[in-house]
């Protein structure tokens, strides 16, 4: 028999949830990585990076098809696809791309495509739902491509 005795605590670096538990004589504790949901801010748009030619992304609809896309530009909130054909606009994805700080795997929704061409299609996507260690090496990874770019002086980042 398990008998919930309390929940929900502050961790240092973000949220997290635990539950206290009984199980037999055992009392247990039970850590629960939250997740987070990016939320834009209007007046302050988010830091963008390009990742170069390793920026590759798989995504995976709601069918369970999968996809290959080049990640031209990301960001906490979202990012920028080359797709060889451009998805549903509204379709939700999960996406993984790796970083030069670790992998990134999240869900997101697509949104209108900006341009289709023989080449492919360049369609924007805004993510809904990172876990918190996602998110922790997507905003590492933006913030020290933005300070190592500074440092050297390149403009391969955009803050507008």
């Amino acid at each position: 028999m398990i008998k919930v005795l309390s929940h929900a605590r502050q961790n240092r670096g973000g949220c997290g949830a635990s539950v206290t538990f009984w199980a037999g004589k055992v009392r247990a504790i039970l850590v629960l990585a939250m997740t987070h949901y990016p939320q834009p801010n209007p007046t302050n748009r988010a830091t963008r990076i390009q990742l170069g030619s390793e920026g590759m992304a798989l995504l995976k609809s709601e069918g369970g098809e999968r996809t290959k896309a080049k990640l031209q530009t990301v960001s906490v909130t979202g990012g920028l696809l080359r797709l060889a054909k451009a998805l549903e606009e509204g379709d939700f994805v999960e996406v993984a791309f790796q970083t030069l700080n670790g992998p990134v795997h999240g869900m997101a929704e697509m949104l209108r495509p900006k341009s289709q061409s023989a080449e492919g299609a360049l369609q924007p996507f805004k993510f809904i739902a990172l876990e918190d260690q996602d998110h922790k090496t997507l905003r590492f990874a933006v913030d020290s491509t933005r300070d190592r770019e500074f440092l050297l002086g390149s403009n391969r980042f955009t803050s507008r």
